[in-house]
């Protein structure tokens, strides 16, 4: 049977419950509001939110894609791994989409589920889209993306979560969203709302998997709101040569990391173009970067051994 479970702000979808002995196991992820109403800066009432996949639409390594459009109540969905793999460690993560759409299982839930399997929750953050301000696109999907770190570390106890190895993890638009609340942890993008903006939004590591939006238009160096400092957090980066969004993104943020002296590690392959969230390949190594980054994980004391 399905027992539906709510309280305020907080839906633990359904619990399958199996007569057998009395195994519970949860059939969809923890989903939380990210704001206690409307987010900052909502005048425009949107369509309803849906899928806006078209059968037109290309493929990704032969499988369809989910784009989320008209996203107005930023959601996170917390998906576990099983108690015998957890370490810990845990992830906000940021699907791409260029601020129009959220790619929401090929850089959100197939994201998450990767993740559990090398024992770290995966924590889908479904930001606002389309860009609410033509002139910072970026804007609302870092006010939702500082809001959501603040609000997984609040209930870091709660959750079984370690509040110093909570990460964020981006893929194109996503990946400026992770970089930007990364370098902007200092700077929140709105005005406090509750006791949770009371804690830090800094993510303790950063992976950016063909980041976009670093780069000032195609001038090869930084926009003017990336300031790196010493307190900016490790990040891994992946990134195609070929990438029409170009690799110059990861390649000018790495340097600035150098020269304050933050670790990252960076890795560039030659072809792969762009969008292959994680579905491998054939012929592309680029898209079998899960395995260097996890190696990475563990290297940083981020995936620690039981």
């Amino acid at each position: 049977m399905s027992i539906p479970i709510q309280s305020t702000g907080v839906t633990w979808g359904f619990l399958v419950v199996f007569v057998l002995g009395s195994q519970v196991r949860a059939a969809e992820p923890l989903t939380i509001d990210v704001w206690p109403g409307k987010p900052p800066g909502e005048t425009t009432e949107l369509p309803p939110e849906s899928d806006l996949t078209k059968p037109t639409d290309v493929l990704i390594a032969g499988r369809r894609i989910i784009k989320l459009g008209n996203v107005s109540t930023p959601q996170l969905a917390v998906y576990r791994p099983s108690k015998e793999k957890d370490t810990g460690a845990s992830v906000v993560i940021c699907p791409g989409g260029g601020h129009y759409i959220v790619a929401y299982d090929l850089e959100g839930t197939e994201v998450a589920e990767w993740l559990n399997e090398i024992g770290i929750t995966g924590i889908v953050l479904k930001y606002r889209v389309p860009f609410r301000n033509p002139d910072k696109r970026w804007l609302s999907g870092v006010q939702d993306g500082q809001r959501a770190m603040s609000l997984v570390r609040s209930k870091a106890a709660e959750l079984g979560l370690d509040p110093q190895r909570i990460g964020m993890l981006g893929f194109s638009a996503g990946g400026q969203v992770a970089g930007m609340v990364s370098i902007l942890h200092e700077q929140r993008q709105y005005e406090a709302q509750d006791d949770i903006d009371k804690v830090s939004c800094r993510p303790d590591f950063a992976v950016l998997i063909y980041p976009g939006g670093m780069e000032q238009g195609k001038e090869a160096r930084l926009r003017d709101e990336i300031k790196v400092t010493r307190e900016t957090p490790p990040m891994f980066f992946v990134h195609a040569f070929n990438d029409n969004v170009t690799v110059l993104n990861t390649l000018l943020l790495a340097t600035e990391l150098k020269k304050v002296g933050v670790s990252a590690e960076v890795h560039v392959y030659a072809t792969g173009g762009h969008g292959y969230g994680l579905r491998h390949v054939e012929g592309q190594p680029v898209t079998d970067w899960p395995q260097p980054c996890t190696a990475w994980l563990k290297t940083t004391g981020i995936i620690k051994s039981h």
